[in-house]
């Protein structure tokens, strides 16, 4: 495609890598996805992998769309912020010798969750799964709040809603105060009988995709359950303190929800819009215009057209160009 600028532009997150493909004039013109996600080793994000399972996906997008060469790739990949280093360093040298591409924005899942979000608007996002971040801009500077983790932090998450949940039905099943026999019964439907709960926790990798699976049973039950309805209520409040941390202070900034956790609908939603209300009574509260993916295609978008107005940051959204920062 004579004259057009291409793009590349990647979600690299924990279900895998989407890959999206097109141009400045025409958009997207071809999707591909791996669903094996990016390994991590001692430094952090496997740049290898990444190119391993990236190269024959763009392509076959390339192909596809009739596309060569391309020119700017935006790279948005969970962990960027905290384990990034060895991408940092490898992967846009392994991106202008596979594909030439020239200019590289590298991103934090958060970062493109907010642009697929808001785009290059002032505001807050909060994303929940599994996990729960809240991220802000005033387009000078970004701020995020939690997203520690399920063990530190992840507070109002899908695998924190779990573990509550699966708390209050233990507390039922030894007869200790705050338990809920409705959790309980929906916990053994799951796990099975309350003793062998632990066993089949603790030995997994993947606890937290676990104790999330139990969140929409919270859900479920909070109608008539005011264990499960006191969960959500908590779960709120911690989402908005998050989105309070990071929203800033002036003007009419825009708040959006994004993420698999808000498909739990009114029990979490009812509390969560009073909590934000409560406390971001300036911020306006809007739909999301769209994914993580939606944002990487609109970073790359803006990079390659000289129109990104979204802050630089070393660990939050980062632009190379020819190999320099």
């Amino acid at each position: 495609m004579t004259g057009a600028r291409g793009l590349l532009a990647v979600d690299s997150g924990g279900s895998g890598l989407r890959v999206v493909v097109g141009t400045v004039e025409r958009g997207v013109l071809a999707q591909r996805e791996s669903r094996e996600p990016v390994r991590t080793g001692a430094r952090g994000i496997d740049a290898g992998h990444f190119m391993e399972q990236l190269v024959p996906l763009v392509r076959e997008s390339a192909a596809e769309a009739r596309l060569a060469p391309l020119h700017t790739a935006a790279i948005g990949a969970a962990g960027l912020a905290t384990l990034g280093d060895g991408l940092r360093a490898e992967l846009p040298a392994a991106l202008r010798r596979e594909f030439g591409i020239r200019r590289v924005a590298l991103v934090a899942d958060a970062v493109s969750a907010y642009t697929g979000a808001l785009g290059s608007r002032p505001g807050a996002v909060l994303a929940a799964g599994t996990g729960l971040i809240a991220v802000g801009t005033d387009l000078e500077r970004w701020r995020r709040a939690d997203g520690w983790g399920h063990l530190l932090g992840d507070c109002g998450g899908g695998a924190w809603v779990g573990r509550a949940g699966l708390e209050a039905a233990l507390r039922a099943y030894d007869g200790r105060p705050g338990g809920s026999s409705g959790l309980l019964a929906r916990a053994e439907e799951l796990f099975g009988p309350m003793p062998g709960l632990p066993g089949q926790l603790y030995p997994r990798a993947d606890r937290p995709a676990v104790l999330a699976s139990f969140a929409p049973e919270v859900a479920g039950c909070a109608e008539g359950d005011p264990v499960a309805a006191g969960i959500l209520q908590e779960a709120a409040r911690h989402m908005a303190e998050s989105a309070a941390a990071v929203c800033p202070a002036e003007g009419e900034p825009r708040v959006a929800l994004t993420g698999g956790l808000f498909k739990m609908g009114d029990p979490l939603l009812v509390p969560l819009e009073a909590e934000l209300s409560r406390r971001l009574p300036h911020a306006r509260r809007v739909a999301a215009d769209g994914d993580p993916l939606l944002g990487a295609v609109r970073i790359a978008t803006e990079l390659a057209s000289g129109t990104l107005t979204l802050p630089g940051d070393q660990a939050m959204l980062c632009v190379v160009r020819d190999g320099a920062y």
